[in-house]
């Protein structure tokens, strides 16, 4: 892999290569859109999109055939609407079909009321890749009988999708089914709860049981995921979720991996209650031979890690144990939600526990098969990010730097604040001769040479010490550069207005450096005034310093005024010292 390369998404227009995570973000952002306004183009106009004149033809690369065939009113046509997902179409269609008294048999009213659920009765439409995190947080006291929050419970049952209206046409179809099977229970409980109904989803488990019938897997782990918004103490929450399992049990329903997660994504919300049973189920699936997925330990890890004050330590590290034997697939659609076990850990050991081993080893478990593939592109960002900060942290500089160059831009673009930690780990580590390349190679060219706090931090770095010759020369160009940032003007760009720090660290780079001319010409000394900010006793010496070793009595003298004008009172100081150390003519005395 080439360090220096970009991701390989942006690799077919070099133009828009990013820069930064902004950029890399924006054009991820803007292919993605493209991919989705084609799809609109064809799903809307099918009719410029029926030719297939490729040589050699390959299916599965053509456009899908989106219009009905089958005219007229007929079962063959509603089962056609229903597998082209034509939500309006195959309800009015069904409705004519009643009308006209033609019988709709079981399977093919199963099929459009699969159709209706999963839409919520709206027009199909390309589903959201990432549908909004539930608000899975508690109160903190006494959780085994703390009631949670009703308006909390209200904000964690929202979801992207069309809420489920009263009456609606899969509740209206049900309602005429001459003949109602299992399935057909199933799909509305199912439907209820991804809609938002979990209130009539539980009454409508309650008509199941009544006409004898039982419910599937699938449906149990949906009525467990919706005991939160069922119940409000969380004693209830798992007695409820006890009563599904026992059920299950009952009706010989085998649980699969979803019913697990299902039932720790309840006790999340179960407060201690949850954090106590939630190693039973870790036990149960050991016990039944069901290997736990991403989300699995994502639930676990939410429940014993909420803060600093919840933290045994032995958790962490089995977890750890268990994912670095592993290759994941996908098994849950919570494996791919934002706060998955990856990232959680790596906070963990990034932010709480600050331990750089366990960092690397989850690195390992990162890079190990397909894993890095559960993290989306801000989120791998994201973690580069987390675990850079770490490096600069707890590592040595060489190591630091090694990572560095590996890392960026191939697997991540630094924010500033890793850039901060960067000058920082200089720093500590007295590197500080590396600074002119990080502001060439990395400030510039990430777009970061207009933060003032990167500014800041550079100039103080650089000016708090006298360095080599050679060093301060370099100094004094990176000096220059952002002398010249500041003083920009462009039509699309605010001005940044001095500060009295950045003029004392520019002047000093430019005194040291021995560019006298630079240091007042340019009216870094003047600017002082123009600011109504006076300059520091430092300033002062170091600039008569650099008039003495570049021979330059007249900017002394003009030192020694400035001092005057501004009633410092080092002006006397500064006044005898220039008499001593520069022969001055008559009229410079």
């Amino acid at each position: 892999q080439d360090p220096t390369a970009a991701h390989y998404m942006f690799q077919d227009d070099p133009f828009l290569m990013p820069r930064n995570a902004a950029n890399s973000r924006l054009f991820s952002l803007s292919k993605e859109s493209g991919r989705n306004a084609a799809k609109y183009i064809i799903k809307q106009f099918p009719q410029y999109f029926d030719k297939t004149f490729s040589e050699p033809n390959i299916p599965c690369l053509m456009p899908d055939t989106l219009t009905p065939q089958i005219e007229g009113v007929s079962e063959e046509a509603l089962k056609e609407r229903i597998h082209l997902r034509r939500v309006k179409d195959s309800v009015d269609l069904f409705d004519q079909l009643i009308q006209a008294g033609t019988p709709v048999s079981l399977e093919t009213t199963n099929s459009l009321l699969d159709l209706l659920c999963f839409y919520g009765d709206g027009e199909s439409t390309p589903e959201k890749e990432e549908e909004e995190k539930e608000d899975l947080e508690e109160p903190g006291v006494n959780a085994s009988e703390e009631k949670a929050p009703k308006r909390q419970l209200q904000r964690g049952s929202q979801s992207s999708g069309p809420r489920w209206r009263e009456n609606n046409n899969a509740e209206r179809i049900f309602k005429i089914m001459p003949e109602r099977n299992a399935y057909s229970y199933c799909t509305m409980i199912r439907g209820m709860v991804k809609h938002g109904a979990h209130a009539k989803a539980y009454d409508m488990y309650v008509d199941l049981l009544n006409e004898r019938h039982k419910a599937d897997v699938h449906t149990f782990n949906a009525l467990i995921a919706a005991v939160p918004y069922v119940k409000e103490r969380f004693v209830e929450r798992w007695e409820l979720a006890k009563v599904f399992l026992n059920h299950m049990a009952q009706q010989e329903v085998q649980p699969n991996l979803l019913t697990f997660n299902a039932l720790l994504k309840t006790l999340r919300r179960c407060g201690g209650v949850g954090r106590s049973m939630s190693l039973l189920v870790i036990k149960e699936m050991e016990a039944l031979d069901i290997e736990p997925s991403l989300a699995t330990y994502d639930h676990l890890l939410f429940m014993f890690y909420r803060g600093v004050d919840l933290c045994p330590s032995g958790i962490i590290s089995e977890v750890l144990d268990d994912v670095e034997k592993r290759s994941f697939t996908a098994q849950d659609p919570d494996d791919g939600m934002d706060f998955n076990t990856l990232d959680n850990l790596h906070c963990l050991s990034c932010c709480d526990l600050k331990d750089i081993k366990l960092a690397y080893r989850l690195n390992k478990v990162m890079e190990k098969g397909d894993n890095w593939k559960f993290l989306n592109m801000d989120r791998l960002n994201a973690y580069w990010s987390k675990f850079f900060s770490l490096l600069c942290m707890m590592e040595q500089i060489d190591v630091v730097l090694k990572w560095y160059k590996e890392m960026s831009p191939s697997l991540f673009y630094p924010a500033p604040k890793n850039i901060l930690d960067l000058l920082q780990a200089l720093d500590a580590a007295n590197h500080l001769e590396a600074i002119p390349s990080v502001w060439e190679a990395d400030m510039k060219q990430l777009g970061f040479s207009r933060r003032r706090d990167l500014l800041e931090e550079l100039l103080s770095l650089m000016s708090r010490e006298q360095h080599p010759e050679e060093i301060q020369l370099e100094f004094a160009k990176c000096a220059e550069d952002i002398k010249a940032v500041y003083e920009q003007t462009g039509r699309e760009q605010v001005p940044l207005d001095w500060t009295a720090s950045a003029l004392h660290h520019v002047t000093l780079l430019f005194s040291r450096a021995g560019r006298t001319q630079d240091a007042w010409y340019v009216k870094m000394m003047e600017r002082f005034q123009q600011i109504n900010r006076i300059p520091t006793d430092q300033v002062m010496d170091e600039f008569l310093t650099c008039a003495k070793r570049t021979n330059c009595p007249d900017e002394a003298v003009k030192v020694v005024k400035l001092a005057a004008s501004l009633g410092l009172p080092s002006s006397q100081r500064l006044k005898s010292r220039t008499e001593k150390e520069f022969e001055l003519s008559e009229e410079q005395k």
